[in-house]
């Protein structure tokens, strides 16, 4: 990866944080967009095993559970549709096969649901604060476990999914995520936003820090199990939308279900 790369990768980056700053319908609408880009990347990657996920189902699933104003409820209603209704697709089309159809659904449930979740901590209370801390639990992690490996990196993590990640890295992004999300917490406290106690910031933070790891393994599983580098080359010197997502789609998860059931809000 040569410096040009970085760089203007870098520039297609920025553009994001507008989004995340703005909130509202435009975060929203971002995320829609994110989900329909890392949909693609997903079945076209397997598809290089031969799979036939049917895309435009997945497209539609997205665009129905979002005019479904992202309701649990109702995902679960359009997830037993989708299935019922999918299901009979290989009975009338030889050309797909029940696995198609799962990974149809997959699709949705690990790219459209999980991408969501951005929207969903932003429209809680406080909720555009709240939101940074998915992205400083992801970033951070990758920022804080990359150097950390570079420098005290000996013992490899998971070497059959991804050679190039170390314990030393692992335990070094939960450190920077657990650090970094808890003074933001104190940051943000002290211009008013009191909605939880500031421990529940580190906490976040380290939780982030592990699960935001497993979202860039179960990543890179996915190339390795189809052979594939990056997911796309959509931003240069960053591969495609999930390549450089992947982690918050687990710290987004994370966030939101922490605020739900522990903080309650």
């Amino acid at each position: 990866m040569n410096k040009n790369s970085r760089y203007l990768g870098a520039l297609m980056i920025a553009p994001f944080i507008i989004f995340i700053f703005l909130g509202g319908i435009w975060l929203e609408g971002f995320t829609v967009v994110l989900s329909f880009l890392g949909l693609y990347e997903f079945y076209n990657a397997l598809r290089q095993k031969e799979f036939k996920p049917i895309s435009i189902a997945g497209y539609i699933l997205i665009i129905a559970y979002y005019l479904l104003n992202n309701n649990f409820e109702n995902m679960m209603y359009l997830i037993v549709l989708a299935t019922f209704l999918l299901l009979i697709v290989p009975v009338v089309n030889l050309k797909y096969t029940f696995i198609d159809v799962a990974i149809t659904l997959l699709g949705f449930l690990y790219v459209g649901i999980l991408f969501s979740f951005i929207h969903l901590v932003n429209i809680k209370v406080s909720g555009a604060f709240l939101v940074w801390l998915i992205f400083i639990g992801s970033w951070i992690t990758d920022t804080a476990a990359y150097y950390s490996g570079k420098f005290f990196g000996k013992h490899k993590l998971c070497p059959k999914v991804s050679p190039k990640k170390t314990i030393e890295g692992s335990i070094g992004g939960i450190l920077g995520a657990t650090i970094f999300s808890g003074l933001f917490g104190i940051v943000i406290s002290k211009y008013g936003v009191n909605v939880m106690a500031i421990y529940n910031y580190f906490i976040i933070g380290a939780l982030c820090g592990v699960f935001s790891q497993f979202g860039d393994l179960v990543a890179s599983s996915i190339k390795r199990y189809v052979g594939l580098k990056d997911y796309s080359h959509l931003i240069p010197g960053h591969g495609g939308i999930l390549d450089r997502f992947d982690s918050i789609l687990f710290s987004g998860v994370i966030v939101f279900y922490y605020l739900t059931f522990v903080v309650g809000i």
